[in-house]
């Protein structure tokens, strides 16, 4: 029987958590509506119809890893020039970090601002991190109330000046934390890498006039992250805290993950864009625009990484978008370690793990489409609303030609400072067209849409699980 529909999406290949297949989508109020192989619908002539033959339709990837650094910094990047990079590359949802802002968000106050700066300037939706650090455990339970998906913890230096900046935690603070956390059927994010090896590598490198990219990636070995990552998982043991790490570099570190989830403990793993595509060869090539922490790897390593990908043992991709100005990246009298590390890539994620992991390896749509949109939602509660194209859900789309060549150029991007690793790169694929809850927030040929869309999205009370087999579930 012919239903009614605001907008009808036609002839595309959909993308859906375990298929794609050409289906037509009706959206209606915000939401997907219905989904068929040719829907009928009342009342064509005032009704929308988008005609996506020759293309796929993704959900909207959910980046549950950026930083827009407001408020107090958003000369490095806003909601509004970070939400329209987003926008620009088929993400729909994301979720900003604690750090870099001023103040970080570790009390219920900065909460409170960070929401603040927000309102009416994101062209998406998103949710917000809250931050473990050193002396806010009495804040843990006010941010949780709040709206705050999880916590994030550094166990290195974060790095930044001044008197209110993010710090890392120590182990006695880690331990209590993950106590606290865990008491309120919460999540920990940890940034894993062991600062008394990192720490002492880099004052090493410093006294020995090293300062290269080659002798940055040295300081910052792989064993630094494995450290981390063990002892995290240790805590978790003996708390019962679930645990996400976030942009791991290496498949050794992915498989110590795997073996505790096999035990049984709550734990998922994060890796980048940039580890799948980049290497420490370009680092030294590109200079410090590719400056990260945990530094590139070489090709073995990243190839090793695309292995466990495949196999199913890495849960979620999200970009770790960490801008900042030009002159931070410029690496003063030749020293590496001196610019800022972060990469600005939040607007190729997609066509990224598209180009890459489909059209170069062959890697199925549905499995990307998992790990980019479905299994990031569904581990920090913004599931059954986001994260796949299904009835009832938002109707968050990214439509993608994927037979459509084009080399990213600084012009194209829409961060406040245009710098990215991934310029003079070539894609075989390309948004054309992304959909937040329904309304065209970015064209191709039109840019982005006339107003900034996006919506607080405050994550649903779930118990977050992560089953031995790596795959995620919420239990309401």
């Amino acid at each position: 029987m012919p239903e009614t529909f605001d907008t009808v999406i036609r002839n595309g290949i959909v993308v859906l958590r375990d298929e794609a297949r050409q289906l037509d989508i009706g959206i209606r109020d915000g939401r997907i509506a219905g989904l068929g192989e040719r829907l009928e619908a009342r009342g064509e002539a005032s009704m929308k119809t988008v005609d996506a033959s020759g293309c796929y339709v993704f959900p909207g990837v959910v980046d549950v890893h950026v930083h827009f650094n407001e408020p107090g910094l958003g000369s490095w990047e806003g909601f509004a020039s970070g939400s329209a990079a987003l926008a620009a590359g088929g993400t729909t949802t994301y979720v900003d970090m604690p750090l870099n802002g001023r103040p970080p968000t570790v009390t219920a106050a900065a909460f409170e601002q960070k929401l603040e700066a927000a309102r009416g300037q994101s062209y998406v939706d998103y949710a917000i991190w809250g931050g473990l650090v050193p002396g806010n455990r009495d804040q843990l339970e006010p941010l949780t109330a709040m709206g705050a998906i999880g916590f994030k913890a550094f166990l290195s230096d974060p790095g930044g000046q001044g008197d209110d900046i993010f710090r890392e935690v120590d182990d006695l603070a880690l331990y209590e934390g993950m106590k606290r956390i865990a008491a309120m059927n919460g999540i920990l994010a940890l940034h894993a890498e062991s600062d008394s090896l990192t720490s002492t590598l880099a004052a090493k490198a410093m006294r020995e006039g090293r300062r290269t990219a080659r002798d940055y990636a040295a300081t910052r070995p792989i064993i630094a992250e494995l450290e981390a990552v063990n002892r995290a998982l240790l805590y978790a043991r003996h708390t019962g805290c679930s645990l996400h790490f976030v942009h791991i570099s290496s498949e050794a570190a992915i498989e110590l993950i795997d073996r505790a989830k096999q035990v049984g403990l709550n734990v998922t793993a994060e890796t980048c864009p940039h580890y799948l595509t980049l290497t420490e060869e370009d680092m030294e090539s590109l200079g410090p625009v590719s400056k990260c922490a945990p530094p590139l790897r070489s090709a073995d390593e990243q190839e090793r990484l695309w292995a466990a990908l495949r196999a199913g043992r890495i849960d979620i991709i999200a970009s770790d978008h960490s801008p900042c100005p030009p002159e931070l990246k410029a690496a003063g009298d030749g020293c590496f370690f001196s610019a800022w590390g972060g990469i600005s890539g939040a607007q190729s994620t997609l066509e990224l793990m598209l180009h890459e992991g489909h059209l170069k390896r062959g890697i199925e749509l549905p499995v990307l489409a998992r790990m980019l949109s479905y299994q990031p939602a569904r581990r920090f509660g913004l599931h059954p609303r986001k994260g796949e194209i299904a009835i009832g859900a938002d109707a968050d789309l990214a439509i993608v030609k994927m037979d459509e060549s084009y080399t990213l150029e600084a012009a194209h991007l829409y961060s406040r400072h245009r710098q990215s690793p991934y310029v003079g790169r070539t894609f075989d694929c390309r948004v054309v067209t992304t959909f937040s809850r329904g309304e065209r927030v970015y064209s191709l040929e039109e840019g982005l849409g006339p107003k900034r869309h996006g919506q607080w999205i405050k994550p649903a009370a779930v118990r977050k699980t992560a089953t031995a087999e790596g795959a995620i579930a919420a239990d309401c």
